[in-house]
């Protein structure tokens, strides 16, 4: 929850292209980051794979109107539309992009290449993402909650999580938890270049909190997930207590972090009803 997730930076930096906010190059360069190279692929295509600027211009061409995140778990498929194929390919990546007016979702499976050994300096790996193109089902996205609903839902979670960190003698303390809220910070800072122009300033105010939520439940699980480095108990029982109170509270980070990348497209559909005679 910590990192922005690759199909967050892809929605938002195409929906500001869609939109005219920014240029092709432009809108390569967000989406790309820090990874070495993006590249669109079609399965079964003759054609072969195409660059990101390519790809985008293609997916306008097809009739792209917005761009959907889906975050999906075992159990809860946040954000997804169907058909099963496309369902399964996004669960096994944890994430994925469907294209509203163009009928495809796009799926990232990503490479990582770099010296061996043990500690990798993470400048020193080579990571290529190639989006697979498959085709979706154009329908209501599974369990995505509108902004204002995310917000509310966020600030109850927010509460519970600060209240089960203390209940479960996480103290948030200690070099790991140092480590945990030091990267927070840091994206907290980058958080105000995550979502595009064309974006509510309500939805950057959704995506920080659901990362903040994200980090409370980072370093409530700790090294392992047991939460050792913090000091807590950890007993075998303790840590199925903690998974499972923590499960809603990370569900609940995952759905406003969907609704707040999608806040183009639901912005853009309530504009299209308003104006519909």
């Amino acid at each position: 929850m910590l990192m922005e997730p690759r199909s967050g930076r892809l929605a938002a930096w195409g929906n500001a292209l869609i939109a005219g906010l920014v240029s092709p190059d432009e809108a390569a360069e967000r989406i790309t980051g820090d990874d070495a190279r993006h590249r669109v692929v079609t399965p079964g295509s003759q054609e072969g794979p195409a660059g990101l600027t390519l790809a985008l211009g293609q997916l306008r061409a097809r009739g792209a109107s917005s761009l959907l995140v889906a975050l999906p778990a075992p159990g809860h498929p946040l954000g997804l539309s169907g058909p099963p194929e496309f369902n399964a390919h996004a669960l096994e990546a944890g994430e994925a992009v469907v294209v509203r007016g163009a009928g495809v979702g796009l799926v990232p499976v990503v490479t990582e290449a770099g010296p061996g050994g043990g500690d990798v300096d993470p400048e020193d790996t080579h990571v290529e993402v190639a989006w697979e193109c498959l085709p979706v089902r154009e329908a209501p996205p599974a369990d995505v909650p509108s902004l204002g609903e995310a917000e509310r839902e966020l600030a109850e979670a927010m509460r519970d999580a600060t209240e089960l960190l203390t209940r479960l003698d996480v103290a948030g303390s200690g070099p790991v938890a140092d480590a945990a809220l030091e990267a927070y910070r840091a994206r907290m800072e980058a958080g105000r270049k995550l979502l595009a122009p064309g974006y509510p300033p309500r939805a950057v105010r959704v995506l920080e909190l659901a990362q903040r939520v994200g980090a409370l439940v980072s370093i409530a699980y700790g090294d392992g997930g047991d939460g050792r480095a913090h000091g807590g108990a950890v007993s075998a029982s303790e840590i199925a207590a903690r998974s499972e109170a923590l499960r809603p509270v990370e569900r609940t980070a995952r759905r406003a972090q969907v609704a707040a990348y999608n806040a183009y497209a639901e912005e853009t559909e309530r504009r299209r009803d308003a104006e519909r005679p």
